[in-house]
């Protein structure tokens, strides 16, 4: 039979065998978790690598956007100088302006005005002449009346062309 030290001494051995089960599943689950946070830290640190190498990237984007803008900044000192230097010649060039602004409507340019416009009128009526005078004479029909001389007016410049100022040949308009 059992006497109460054999029953104690049951009793003991089944409360450490339950404590060595418990410390055991406590264990594999350490270990686990431990297991699968070497796996974060290690998925971390790839990714630390890859977002060091892209912070890096878009660094170096950024100084060559910097160097653009440094030399944007140096162009537009150039444009600033060079914009005073034209406004201080226009400001040396205003009283002349303002002399051929009140010289436009003075007697002697309407003089002026007249007599370019009769040596214009005087030069095509010697051209047409002169065209007149190369061609053979054309047969009219009779039954037309004959009407003082009319000569048509010049036919605007084709588009695309444009007339040189003041000597009567075309040049090709420039876009």
């Amino acid at each position: 039979m059992l006497n109460a030290v054999w029953v104690a001494v049951i009793v003991a051995v089944a409360f450490w065998v339950v404590g060595v089960c418990a410390a055991v599943y406590v264990m594999a689950k350490a270990a686990r978790l431990m297991s699968q946070t070497t796996d974060a830290v290690a998925g971390l640190r790839e990714r630390q690598e890859s977002l060091i190498e892209r912070a890096g990237d878009t660094i170096d984007r950024a100084n060559e956007q910097l160097v653009k803008t440094d030399a944007i900044t140096a162009s537009m000192d150039e444009v600033t100088a060079n914009m005073a230097e034209l406004t201080g010649r226009m400001t040396a060039l205003a009283p002349l302006a303002r002399v051929i602004a009140a010289s436009a409507g003075s007697p002697a340019a309407k003089v002026a005005a007249m007599a370019y416009g009769v040596n214009r009128a005087l030069w095509m009526r010697r051209s047409a002449g002169a065209q007149r005078r190369s061609r053979p004479p054309a047969v009219r029909p009779a039954a037309r009346p004959t009407a003082p001389a009319m000569r048509a007016l010049p036919r605007p410049a084709a588009p695309g062309w444009r007339r040189a100022a003041l000597s009567g040949q075309r040049d090709e308009a420039s876009p």
